[in-house]
């Protein structure tokens, strides 16, 4: 377990944030959406305790950016368009930081993905034990 708080930024540094409580679950999800924001095969997210983040600096700085219908809100940095977090549409204490921002080690593995559906043809998924979703987990 890390010591707390956990800390993080945006690639710039503009935003910085800090968890005050360990966080609460991490996935990787391979949703097409994901793919598209991050370029990747999958983005890996931590969801955080209702009430645990602040932000330390730069929050002026972040653009809640394109809330898909059915899906969760995203954020960026103005400044360097890092991804930031998610935030459920119907509860604004649902949020789920990238896994890339934190400084060290957050104390927490994804145990699951989701959205394998529609994963990358071109990444195949790993042989890595983790609980598959075809779609969101319920």
């Amino acid at each position: 377990m890390p010591d707390l708080p956990l800390t993080g930024h945006c690639v710039c540094g503009a935003v910085r944030f800090e968890i005050t409580e360990p966080l609460a679950g991490a996935s990787y999800c391979h949703c097409t959406r994901c793919q598209r924001r991050t370029g990747t095969a999958a983005a890996a997210t931590a969801r955080i305790a209702p009430g645990s983040l602040r932000w330390l600096s730069g929050e002026d700085r972040i653009r809640m950016w394109w809330p898909p219908d059915n899906g969760w809100g995203k954020a960026f940095c103005t400044e360097c368009g890092s991804a930031l977090f998610s935030r459920a549409p119907d509860d604004p204490e649902a949020i789920g930081i990238r896994l890339g921002l934190f400084d060290g080690d957050p104390g927490i593995r994804p145990t699951h993905r989701h959205h394998v559906a529609t994963a990358a043809v071109w990444e195949p998924l790993p042989d890595d034990g983790l609980r598959r979703y075809d779609d969101a987990p319920t």
